[in-house]
């Protein structure tokens, strides 16, 4: 019989329908050099097929049989297993800590994001982004909630998604310190946990509930 998904072990069922893929937590794709060996030698002592880069800035391990899942959650550190119906990974770029084009420090609000909310249940998947300039290259734009690096601070934006019917997020709010984007957040989540109704995404429920109204529910 095929297998499915295994959502409280973290694994994502492959093509061959017995085989899974597992992405150990990788906060904003930053990574040190022992941690690549790491995922290189639990690959290779697994037998899986091979390592893959990813959209969301991690890396997944793909081809583990079911019985070693535990296995190879086993050998990190930190074995979040955020998949199905969770705050997913904020993606985030470099910011002040290297790009010459950043306005704010992208990662440190990225990981006090992930520090707080990651992997936390949500109505269906919620995906966040930080981005340190307007060139937005962690796609802030696409996701539920993201924000943006200006020179008074953050820019909020809400409601956005990828996938098969994109939609653009909407500006929310500005110059926000680091601190007051986090709050923002809480505000953000609590909402669409009080007010969202699977399958649909924080954009729809916006949508439906009404702009305004979410407005003051969450400034």
């Amino acid at each position: 019989m095929a297998k499915a998904n295994i959502p409280e072990k973290g694994a994502i069922v492959q093509r061959d329908f017995e085989t899974y893929s597992l992405a150990p937590h990788i906060p904003g794709g930053f990574v040190e050099p022992a941690f690549l060996r790491k995922v290189a030698d639990v690959a290779e002592k697994y037998g899986a097929k091979f390592v893959k880069l990813t959209g969301t800035q991690r890396m997944i391990i793909v081809g583990i049989k079911e019985e070693d899942i535990d296995a190879v959650w086993a050998e990190f550190e930190d074995s979040s297993k955020a998949i199905g119906l969770t705050i997913r990974s904020i993606q985030m770029c470099p910011g002040t800590r290297s790009c010459k084009r950043a306005k704010q420090d992208s990662p440190g609000l990225g990981f006090a994001l992930d520090k707080e909310f990651y992997g936390k249940p949500v109505p269906t998947k919620f995906k966040m982004a930080v981005s340190g300039c307007s060139n937005c290259c962690s796609d802030p734009w696409l996701r539920d909630l993201g924000f943006i690096g200006a020179d008074d601070g953050f820019l909020a934006v809400v409601g956005g998604k990828g996938g098969g019917t994109v939609k653009q997020a909407r500006e929310l709010t500005g110059g926000l310190t680091q601190d007051q984007a986090v709050e923002l957040a809480r505000k953000v989540i609590a909402f669409y946990r009080e007010n969202g109704k699977a399958p649909e995404r924080l954009g729809a429920t916006i949508e439906r509930v009404g702009f305004e109204e979410f407005k003051k529910a969450v400034l």
